[in-house]
């Protein structure tokens, strides 16, 4: 996985302004010295947008004609942001300022909050949802789990759109949104909420935005004191702008035109959040005299996928569609996507899984793989595939690189190896800084081969293993390098939040795959209620569905791969459809408006039903007698609520088995069985293998490797001592 666009982990720094300029193609050096007045970049997925607006930045700089000091680089990830700091670092444009814009502006409340109000900036919450919920009870109002996400969320896009609550259930109508509750219920809950962040003296993540612009409204001075230490703006992602991200940009600038944004309407996907791209769509308007740059040229695709990409949004409708970009592949001819239809969701999932393995053997990384999904919740069955298929993954999201505590170690033991080396033991034997590295991770956890399987002991492995490869990469770009240059390296990549990469299968959201991309993109489950998603009402709605699915695509560089289930478990009835947002493009459907050439080849056919096991109907609970449809409630063949006549003592024994096994093997404990899988039969109690073989969880291969043992421990017999086998393949 890699942030856009691929660059040399250490290159060298330009040497003057000119060779800054070197290697950009004719749209990117004209983005690059465009310096003076609005200018727009209309940057197409894969384009280089990244490249073009940082090496502006930097070739201003080392040309003398921006201060360092007074340039203001906005975007809205920590993660892109990290990005552009160590882009410009490399580039020898120190000082600038890349932060997202809460960053940027919590930074301003913070330094001026004495001044324009008196007193400490009042704290920043950090749990708002546990605020959410206890403004809900003041009112009487119950919210289950998911309620009080997505009110939570509704308070969110209202202080975005800048909406008090007496206004919401009016603007809430207005806008199409899809609300958990009766509108005026939240309106309640959100002026409660109000009152008792106020009582509390505390501020949220909106505050922050809104109090930062109140301060430049009423306080000229202050607003002018930001404005001479800032004369230069650049907005990335700007089709993500809010409404009140606007107006802080508006009061950052005051009379000035100096600013550049970049945005690409068609990746428009954070409506729900108040973004808009209105205000990159009416950028011309607003500034007539703006210089427009658009790139087109994809550096990142095949043309096959490039073709799939450009066909998709050839049937978009609307505004954002009016605008679209047809990108242009830079890039040698590749396989052509890859369409796959399978009778059943678990089924999907393995034969993912399986591809991903084959092509981990092929010679791809598994870092370079990604499987995506609409909704979070879907995860669930790709981390059992995959742990099945003996493949590492990560999860998007999960905590910062250089905040985890085994990298946060190995930097304390490296700093410390740099001071005291000369003295150390453990390090008489090496000869460079990469052997010196692995010598000091050695005593962290770092072997030569990882551990089997996946879990909390390979993601450590794979943290390390990242440290070991950027040693090496860094040593191989400064042969010269001592220990104590690495360290400083990593200081300030810590700083920059610029990770190295992580080497394990990515799961992740479409929406947070957003501004990454991989050598092969597995994009699952769609099928017509998820992509687009069942509460996608509105044509705008359902056109923002088919821009996810876009963003989703334009991830992949070589491989591609789109598959649905027609139906959610085993045997059920196969009532799916594949996603209309493939009609035309998939071999063998038709097009449902004009669009240029979409994608050739066949669909294949994953199967009705899985190889590894016979077809099975539905599931129901076996207390309630309800259809099951969670894959959790699935393999306890119940429902969560309904009573459980487990045999704990059964349990604690299985569970001991497991460990026992798990160690033996060097895999994770839920590589033998998951939690689920192992409750379920505790629950059953099976006798003979073919009870046992019908919980889900268990597959023939997993019955032939464990199953004799299981059986004995349900039978209350002891089990006989013996070595640990081989992990045996599917």
């Amino acid at each position: 996985m890699t942030a856009a666009t691929h660059s040399t982990l250490f290159p060298q720094v330009p040497d003057s302004p000119d060779a800054v300029l070197a290697g950009l193609d004719p749209e990117q050096r004209e983005v690059a010295t465009a310096l003076h007045g609005p200018v727009c970049v209309l940057a197409g997925a894969g384009t280089g947008k990244t490249r073009a607006i940082t090496h502006r930045i930097a070739y201003g700089v080392r040309a003398g004609i921006l201060q360092p000091a007074s340039v203001l680089a906005v975007t809205f990830t920590n993660r892109a942001a990290g990005e552009m700091r160590g882009r410009l670092r490399q580039l020898g444009a120190q000082g600038v300022q890349a932060r997202t814009f809460h960053s940027a502006a919590l930074r301003q409340l913070q330094y001026f909050w004495p001044k324009a109000v008196g007193g400490q900036l009042p704290r920043l919450v950090e749990r708002k949802v546990q605020l959410v919920a206890e403004a809900a009870a003041r009112c009487r109002i119950r919210l289950d789990r998911n309620e009080l996400r997505d009110v939570t969320g509704e308070i969110e896009w209202s202080k975005v759109t800048q909406t008090v609550p007496a206004d919401y259930p009016a603007a809430a109508a207005k806008g199409g949104r899809d609300v958990p509750r009766d509108p005026a219920e939240i309106s309640q809950i959100y002026a409660m909420y109000e009152q008792l962040k106020q009582d509390r003296s505390v501020i949220d993540f909106e505050d922050v935005l809104l109090l930062t612009v109140g301060v430049l409204q009423d306080r000229h001075d202050i607003a002018e004191q930001v404005r001479s230490q800032y004369q230069h703006f650049v907005v990335d992602e700007y089709q993500d702008v809010s409404p009140l991200q606007q107006r802080l940009l508006d009061l950052w600038l005051g009379d000035r035109d100096s600013l550049c944004v970049v945005g690409d309407a068609s990746q428009t996907i954070y409506s729900f959040t108040g973004a808009t791209p209105d205000h990159l769509l009416n950028f011309r308007t607003r500034h007539p005299q703006a210089t427009v740059v658009k790139l087109v040229r994809d550096y990142r695709s095949t043309p096959q996928v490039v073709q799939l990409a450009n066909g998709l949004l050839a049937q978009a409708s609307g505004r954002a569609a009016e605008h679209r970009l047809e990108l242009l592949s830079q890039r040698e001819s590749g396989p052509e996507p890859r369409y796959t239809e399978y009778g059943d969701e678990p089924t999907e999932a393995e034969g993912t899984a399986r591809r991903i393995r084959d092509l981990i053997a092929s010679g791809v990384p598994a870092g370079e793989i990604a499987v995506l999904f609409r909704t979070n919740g879907q995860s669930e069955l790709y981390e059992q595939a995959l742990a099945d298929a003996g493949v590492a993954y990560q999860l998007r999201g999960a905590e910062r690189f250089f905040e985890r505590t085994e990298v946060r170690e190995a930097g304390a033991a490296l700093r410390g190896a740099a001071r005291f080396g000369a003295n150390d033991a453990l390090l008489d034997d090496t000869v460079d800084v990469p052997s010196q590295v692995r010598a000091v991770l050695s005593t962290k956890g770092w072997t030569t081969q990882p551990p089997a399987g996946s879990g909390a002991v390979r993601d450590r492995w794979e943290s390390l293993a990242a440290l070991v490869r950027l040693a090496e990469d860094f040593t191989q770009a400064k042969p010269d390098a001592t220990l104590a240059d690495l360290v400083a390296e990593l200081d300030e990549r810590a700083a920059a939040q610029h990770a190295p990469t992580v080497q394990g299968v990515t799961l992740a959201s479409l929406h947070a795959a957003k501004g990454l991309e991989w050598d092969a993109v597995f994009l699952v489950g769609l099928t017509e209620g998820m992509m687009p998603i069942t509460y996608a009402k509105t044509d705008e709605q359902v056109e923002e569905e088919r821009r996810l699915l876009y963003v989703g695509v334009t991830r992949a560089r070589l491989h591609l791969s789109l598959s649905w289930a027609l139906s959610r478990s085993p045997g059920g009835r196969a009532s799916r459809r594949p996603s209309r947002f493939l009609n035309g493009l998939r071999p063998g459907s038709a097009a449902t408006a004009p669009r240029t050439a979409g994608g050739s080849g066949s669909v294949e056919r994953g199967g009705t039903g899985r190889t590894r096991r016979g077809p099975r109907g539905p599931v129901s609970c076996r207390v309630c007698g309800r259809t099951l449809t969670d894959a959790g409630e699935m393999k306890l063949m119940r429902c969560e609520d309904c009573p459980s006549d487990m045999d704990e003592g059964l349990y604690e024994r299985l569970r001991d088995w497991r460990a026992d096994r798990a160690r033996e093997l060097g895999q994770p404990a839920y590589c033998v069985f998951t939690d689920k899988t192992l409750m379920a039969i505790a629950e059953s109690a099976p006798e003979a293998d073919a009870e046992l073989a019908r919980i889900p969880g268990v597959g023939v291969r997993k019955l032939n490797r464990f199953g004799a043992d299981v059986l004995a421990i349900c039978a209350g017999q002891e089990l006989a001592e013996e070595p640990a086998a081989a992990v045996e393949g599917d």
